[in-house]
Parts: structure tokens; C-alpha cells; sequence
């Protein structure tokens, strides 16, 4: 019984393990729940998540990783040693080869974190590759060919955008707002707006439910419920889809200057090629209302939204796996 080689998107909002042969295995939030008092684990993933900002003083819920890279590397660690014991992959002789995804901006300092943290949680050898890279294989991209495909991935920390060809990166960009930018910016703006104070997950089901970033493409509204800044006690007041437009729109444009950065760097062939091909969306962000719709009216060429974008990067790293005994794809 030999180990399996295996695959991980080790995500700010999510980790997502793809094992060779098996497909997507695990699906889980990035959080680990520790009791300060015993340093102990003790929830991770789903269980963790349900306890953010609902937990006494001596239990902390902690996302150990921020804007893409390792923020707390023990944490980190424990959080990909339970995952991978969990899936029971060890084999009676070997470990398994790790495949890890990471941001394209990220320093040798933080590459090596993510790389210690895999073997330290029982990897054999650790590969690391680019997200959009990834993640344009996963979305049925053929990055392999002399021509050009552009794949904007936005994730929970970190939006990557790049330009690819012959299977490898042309030009990109990493720029550090994604998903928890925009629950952020939909926390603030009520917080200035109704001075109501919500949390994280407030926020998200408000993007989720109701977010559009693209002005009058929706129209619908929710009840949300938080902490009254002037009286202390808990108020319910109802939210529109434009005010979350209005919300997001300073991070959205942030986005769609970084894709307008990456055309210009593009050389003139591969430009000519995105007109053809159109620009693919992965990641969570991709689920959000009227991105593509956005894109499209300022980038002036198609765009289309990837078939599963949450699993684009996982589903990458597996079709990496079945070719990694085949030296050309990077390795």
C-alpha cells in the first residue's frame, strides 16, 4: 500500500485537497478554534468556523492564514497535519508528494513557510506552484499552446491575474484585495451608514444574498441583524443590493485596474489571442453578482465565469498530479 500523491489549495477562506485518482476529497474553511489557556486544537475547518465570534474569552477562532500567505505558521500546520490525517493517505511505506498552491507575488520567506509547513504535516516532497496557473488548468484551459489565455482568480486574500502561454506566466499581478476585502468594506460601510456594528459572517451572507457590483443589475433587498453603536442593544434594519454596490465599488475597481495593468504589459500577439479566447474568472470572487458583466464593460473583451470556480485551483493541481511524472508541465 503505496501513499497517494496529493494536491492542496491552501487558501485564505478555504483549503480544498485533491488526491490523485479520487478527485476532490476535502472542502473545508481555512479556521482553527485553540483554547488560549492549553495552546490545545480544538475544532478545525467547519467546526471552527461555526464558533467565529461566538466563542468565550479562552477560546480563540483564528484563520492562520491572511491575504494568501502564512500568518501563523503553528497554527498552519496543525491545520494541514489534522486534514491530511483525516484523509488517512499515509501509505505503510511512504509519505505523500504535496502539491501546494500559492499567490505569484509571494517572497522566498513566505514560499518556504508553506513549504515547511507541508512537510512538517507529513509530505515527502512539497511542490509548490502559481494559483492562476493552477487555476487556468483547472478551468479547462490549454496554457500549453504558443497562445494566450488570461485568467483573473479571485480568491479569499488575494486576487491573482495573469496572462499565460506555452505553460508558463507571462505577465501578472497579486494584488491583496479579494473576498474578505469585500466583507470588510460591506461591514465599514454600515457601520458608517446605520451605525450598526455586524460581523464577519454577517457581512459575507450579505455578499452572498444580496451584493452586485455591477450598478442596476440587481434589485433586492434583506433584513440583517447586529449591535446598535448608539444604544448598545441588538437592531434590525433592511439593506438594498445598490448599497452594496456602493460598498464594494472602491475594491472592485481596484481589481479591474490591476486586469487593465496586466493587458497593457501583454506583447501585442497574445493581446490579439484574449480577444479570441475571452478572460476566464475563477475563485470564490467569481460567484460574485455582475463581476463578469463589470469586466466585460471595461476591459472591452469577453469574459466568461469558469464552470466550478471555487474548485478550479484543486481540479488544477489534480490534472497536475496525473502529469507529474511527465517532466515538461513545470516540474
Amino acid at each position: 500500500m503505496f501513499s497517494k500523491d496529493i494536491g492542496i489549495d491552501l487558501g485564505t477562506a478555504n483549503v480544498l485537497i485533491h488526491v490523485k485518482g479520487k478527485g476532490i476529497v476535502l472542502n473545508e474553511p481555512s479556521v482553527v478554534a485553540i483554547d488560549k489557556k492549553t495552546n490545545k486544537v480544538l475544532a478545525v475547518g467547519e467546526e471552527a468556523r461555526q464558533m467565529v465570534g461566538r466563542t468565550p474569552g479562552n477560546i480563540v477562532a483564528i484563520r492562520p492564514l491572511r491575504d494568501g500567505v502564512i500568518a501563523d505558521f503553528d497554527v498552519t500546520e496543525a491545520m494541514l497535519r489534522h486534514f491530511i490525517n483525516k484523509l488517512d493517505l499515509k501509505g505503510f511505506f511512504s509519505k505523500p508528494r504535496i502539491l501546494i498552491c500559492c499567490p505569484t507575488n509571494i517572497t522566498s520567506v513566505e514560499q518556504k513557510a508553506i513549504r515547511e509547513a507541508a512537510e512538517k504535516s507529513g509530505g515527502k516532497k512539497v511542490y509548490l506552484e502559481e494559483e492562476p496557473k493552477v487555476a487556468a488548468i483547472g478551468a479547462g484551459m490549454d496554457i500549453f499552446q504558443p497562445s494566450g489565455n488570461m485568467v483573473v482568480d479571485i480568491g479569499g486574500g488575494t486576487t491573482d491575474i495573469a496572462v499565460l502561454s506555452m505553460g508558463d506566466i507571462v505577465t501578472s499581478e497579486s494584488i491583496k484585495v479579494a473576498g474578505d476585502e469585500f466583507d470588510n468594506d460591506i461591514l465599514q460601510y454600515i457601520k458608517k451608514e446605520y451605525k450598526l456594528l455586524i460581523g464577519e459572517r454577517t457581512a459575507e451572507a450579505i455578499k452572498m444574498t444580496i451584493g452586485t457590483v455591477f450598478k442596476g443589475s440587481r434589485s433586492d433587498s434583506m433584513d440583517i441583524r447586529g449591535r446598535d453603536m448608539v444604544s448598545g442593544l441588538p437592531r434590525t434594519i433592511s439593506i438594498h443590493s445598490d448599497e452594496i454596490e456602493r460598498a464594494l465599488h472602491e475594491s472592485v475597481a481596484l481589481i479591474v485596474q490591476s486586469a487593465k495593468n496586466v493587458l497593457e504589459k501583454t506583447p501585442p500577439e497574445l493581446s490579439a489571442d484574449i480577444i479570441d479566447r475571452g478572460v476566464i474568472i475563477t475563485g470564490g470572487g467569481a460567484l460574485l453578482h455582475g463581476i463578469d458583466q463589470l469586466l466585460i464593460e471595461e476591459l472591452k473583451v469577453p469574459v466568461f465565469i469558469a464552470e466550478h470556480p471555487m474548485d478550479c485551483v484543486a481540479i488544477g493541481t489534480g490534472i497536475m498530479l496525473e502529469n507529474f511524472d511527465r517532466p515538461p508541465a513545470g516540474f
